[in-house]
């Protein structure tokens, strides 16, 4: 699963080039480019499937794609491993029309005029079980009401905690419920600078994106839900409140700032034994078990009576709107998106209820933290509000980082939200 970070949303959507040098073959080196539906011999269609994947997952892809082929015999499936020049690369292919077939797909905003939307499909196949998918994934892969992705992959945010420090310093464990009040009282409990030893890691320029789940959690938004509106919703005191917790949580010296510039990251100073807390997604969980950290994840903590609520990081799968064999094209996502398939996708989180259900995650101590959240997570993010997103986030962003500094978060959000309202259409 592709992380997602709201700075990578300024796509390089600029330089075509050649069609030749953008494509991949399935072992992720450079090859001559098939075109869609190019037949390789008697009664063989290829179709080309895109993705960010390498090394392990990327096998993964492979495995799925040779498995599909099985299923539909007269059928070669390309993997096409664009690896960290995806949106390079895929941008480059649409320009030149002939993308491939179907691809990973997460910023739908820059991409879903080239995508076909999925609702027709979907609405005539007897066999698709949408109410199987956790619903607040589509917020993710929708636009203007329609389907443009069937959801792959994906991570809610929850906090790690180091069970060792937890039981030195004589600390109950922190359970799914809990408050900011709560957090704040523990992480003080568990910071010692005098040791370099702090309850939680802030890292100095926070990821907007990621903020906004704290941000709904207090009843605050970015922007309003109709992408119209930043007075009132940016600078609102829910939204002032949320950003002003972290910065004073470093102020009272119950966190510390991570993962700046020549800093170590805030995964490698929980190894460490440095900060008690640290809010992740799912990535640096099988490292920190491989660590031999002791380590629990627990939902994050809420504001009061407010529930708790998150932001998830996702992917889906999509077909191209220039494919030359859509049919068969929603037929790999359909095969993409089925129980099979997602069995196989093992550095992923399912999407299905029924697979989480049939394999017991939700018991899992460790991992049902992440559904509890994936519950609560639907709201929409800003990026998908506002076509000018990018714009308004740079205001904002410079704004968080600031507050992280210790300057005066209400004055700062009020200057944002007032240099933003241009972008508003």
């Amino acid at each position: 699963m592709k992380k997602i970070s709201i700075t990578a949303l300024i796509l390089l959507l600029v330089s075509i080039f050649s069609l030749a040098a953008c494509s991949n073959s399935s072992s992720g080196e450079n090859a001559s480019e098939s075109k869609s539906g190019e037949t390789e011999g008697k009664g063989n269609t290829t179709l080309r499937f895109a993705t960010w994947d390498s090394g392990e997952e990327l096998k993964i892809q492979q495995e799925i794609a040779k498995r599909f082929e099985e299923k539909n015999p007269g059928v070669k499936v390309q993997v096409e491993a664009y690896g960290d020049g995806f949106d390079q690369k895929l941008a480059a292919s649409f320009g030149a029309k002939n993308p491939p077939d179907v691809m990973y797909m997460w910023n739908f905003p820059a991409y879903y005029e080239s995508l076909e939307p999925l609702d027709e499909y979907i609405e005539g196949d007897a066999v698709m079980d949408m109410d199987d998918f956790y619903q607040g994934l589509f917020n993710y892969s929708s636009m203007n009401g329609k389907v443009y992705g069937m959801p792959a992959g994906f991570t809610t945010r929850v906090v790690y905690y180091n069970k060792d420090l937890f039981d030195a310093a004589n600390i109950p464990y922190p359970k799914d419920g809990w408050t900011w009040g709560e957090f704040k009282k523990i992480a003080q409990k568990l910071s010692d600078p005098s040791k370099k030893q702090y309850g939680f890691g802030v890292v100095p320029e926070p990821d907007t994106y990621d903020l906004q789940g704290l941000v709904w959690s207090n009843g605050g938004r970015f922007i309003s839900e109709d992408g119209q509106k930043i007075k009132g919703y940016m600078n609102s005191p829910e939204t002032i409140e949320s950003i002003q917790l972290l910065s004073d949580l470093i102020k009272d010296k119950s966190a510390v700032l991570v993962g700046g510039q020549n800093q170590q990251s805030g995964d490698d100073i929980f190894k460490a034994g440095k900060i008690a807390m640290w809010e992740s997604g799912i990535w640096p969980l099988e490292g920190f078990k491989e660590a031999g950290i002791n380590v629990g994840t627990v939902e994050v903590p809420s504001f009061g009576d407010k529930p708790a609520k998150g932001v998830i990081a996702s992917s889906a799968i999509s077909v191209a709107k220039d494919s030359k064999n859509k049919d068969l094209a929603y037929e790999f996502v359909k095969f993409y998106s089925s129980a099979e398939a997602i069995k196989m996708r093992t550095a992923d989180l399912p999407v299905r209820i029924s697979v989480v259900k049939e394999l017991n995650m939700e018991q899992d101590p460790l991992l049902s933290p992440f559904y509890k959240m994936l519950e609560r997570s639907d709201d929409t993010p800003a990026f998908l509000l506002n076509s000018n997103w990018n714009e308004i986030n740079r205001n904002l962003s410079a704004a968080v980082n600031a507050i992280m500094l210790g300057q005066d978060a209400e004055k700062l959000l009020d200057k944002a939200g007032q240099d933003s309202e241009k972008y508003i259409k």
